[in-house]
């Protein structure tokens, strides 16, 4: 079976995957998607990895555009995505309300499951807070790097710490079985990120990649998008 190529952030990963069947069903193609942080992604691209669709950060994608990567006619919003926390199903919900309530939180976690702090849109975003919050130091030995959001979830499911938590995009957590979304970070934390598609200048298959966009950000996959956790564009 052809197949679609794609380099997307690790955000979209499960509407991506929810699309598979009608896509296949509408062009005949199957999808292959390399899922992992946006910056890493980018630069797969930039150091020449064939890729007909690529799924990143609204700023991110205008660079590439700028750098003649992505064509801009084809660039289409797919929806924000809150950074969030993340508990194990069996453990209680948390409740962060202030900045204080997340630094006794993060404060008594023996283990913090995050993304990669330097390439990722989430992991990044933490080690700000983190600093923002002046606990940085303090928590530094019990912060659990992974390559990119969706591996840490799933470490932080089969976690065998005491008192575990997560912290990365909403839709990386709803996506991840044994863990649960545990609510948005409060405000003077927070993060919203626009998730954005286009298709490369490279593309082998650019009118495929097309009808995926079409799917990813049609008005009738709203609620698709919304269990995923995307909220509107």
């Amino acid at each position: 079976m052809t197949t679609l190529s794609i380099l997307s952030g690790g955000a979209a990963q499960g509407l991506v995957r929810g699309l598979s069947d009608p896509f296949k069903t509408q062009t005949g193609f199957g999808i292959d998607g390399k899922f992992g942080a946006v910056g890493i992604m980018a630069d797969k691209l930039r150091a020449g990895t064939a890729a007909d669709l690529v799924i990143l950060t609204q700023a991110l994608l205008a660079k590439l555009a700028e750098e003649q990567l992505v064509s801009p006619a084809s660039i289409s919003d797919v929806g924000r995505v809150e950074t969030a926390l993340a508990v194990r199903s069996r453990d209680p919900r948390v409740t962060v309300k202030t900045e204080a309530d997340l630094r006794e939180v993060l404060r008594s976690a023996d283990a913090i499951y995050v993304p990669d702090t330097k390439a990722s849109t989430a992991g990044q975003h933490v080690a700000k807070v983190l600093d923002q919050l002046g606990i940085a130091y303090e928590v530094a030995s019990h912060l659990k790097i992974f390559s990119n959001g969706a591996t840490a979830m799933r470490e932080l499911a089969a976690s065998s710490a005491a008192h575990p938590i997560g912290c990365t995009q909403a839709t990386e957590i709803i996506a991840t079985d044994g863990i649960a979304l545990s609510g948005a970070l409060p405000p003077g934390c927070e993060l919203v990120t626009m998730y954005t598609a286009g298709v490369t200048t490279r593309a082998a298959h650019p009118q495929e990649a097309a009808a995926l966009i079409a799917l990813l950000t049609g008005a009738n996959r709203k609620g698709l998008r919304q269990r995923a956790g995307f909220t509107g564009r």
